[in-house]
């Protein structure tokens, strides 16, 4: 496949030559490359992907198409944050003409995101981040070790219970996760792939990073959007990460967890917003 085009198409996907799976949405001029979350990454698919054309519409009606890319598929286990970052400086340079206009990272793709401004400022525009910092807390490293353990296993009923925690952490709301973890397979991982030695390899990276001594080689303005009652990235540690960053714009979302900051619909105006300053 040659240089992307978003020509004529509203929605397609594939993959692209690198092995890196790709949804591309909207039919827009402007580029916006979307790395998602994980551990673990798949083209999105049904309600989830309902769920993204909403919260995107506003992008598509600036006039941006938004490229959802997952990470590459059969990484050596050794693989880093930063060779991820790598992946995807390679992927615009061949795929997106060397720069795309705006790169929202979000999550584990926000500690992709950190080193991809650090190391690869010729590849974007603007750069928003959203729900990342740092670091990951104790907590988000101990959950997501078992989400993507149950992930590899195959077992989407485990991976759909531990996704509730995210949503209800504690003890005593076990036996509500219980209850809508199946809702949760349903809704959010059934029909995606999620390669166990990937999903691995990512969850490796996550409880490994600390981004602390590359944020102050950020030369580029970023925008950082946190939850206020974010238990993966707690307040002072996103409070540190803008800090080190040189030039970052940091937006609280106050009294939203890491889900709902993740999934809020302010997320493309403030883009949008920030994007426009120049």
């Amino acid at each position: 496949m040659g240089r992307v085009s978003t020509a004529d198409r509203e929605t397609r996907s594939g993959t692209f030559p690198n092995g890196m799976d790709y949804l591309s949405l909207g039919n827009g001029t402007k580029t916006l490359l979307f790395i998602q979350g994980g551990p673990g990454s798949s083209v999105p698919q049904g309600m989830l992907r309902r769920m993204l054309r909403r919260q995107f519409t506003p992008l598509f009606l600036a006039g941006y198409s938004v490229w959802i890319v997952t990470r590459r598929r059969g990484m050596p286990p050794g693989h880093r944050v930063a060779d991820m970052a790598d992946d995807y400086a390679r992927l615009i340079a061949d795929q997106f003409g060397g720069r795309v206009d705006i790169v929202l990272a979000e999550s584990f793709g926000g500690m992709i995101g950190q080193y991809l401004a650090a190391r690869h400022p010729e590849s974007f525009d603007h750069m928003a981040m959203v729900v990342t910092a740092a670091e990951l807390s104790d907590w988000g490293k101990d959950v997501d070790s078992r989400m993507a353990q149950a992930l590899a296993d195959g077992d989407t009923d485990g991976a759909g219970m531990v996704f509730a925690e995210y949503l209800l952490p504690g003890r005593r709301l076990k036996w509500l996760r219980r209850l809508i973890g199946p809702v949760i397979r349903r809704g959010l991982l059934s029909g995606a792939e999620y390669p166990s030695q990937d999903v691995l390899t990512e969850v490796r990276g996550e409880v490994a990073f600390n981004s602390r001594d590359v944020l102050p080689l950020i030369r580029r303005p970023v925008l950082l959007i946190c939850g206020g009652s974010d238990q993966f990235f707690p307040r002072d540690v996103a409070q540190e990460t803008a800090g080190l960053i040189p030039d970052c714009t940091l937006i609280w979302y106050e009294g939203k967890g890491h889900i709902r900051a993740a999934s809020s619909g302010r997320i493309a105006q403030d883009v949008l917003a920030f994007a426009g300053r120049g």
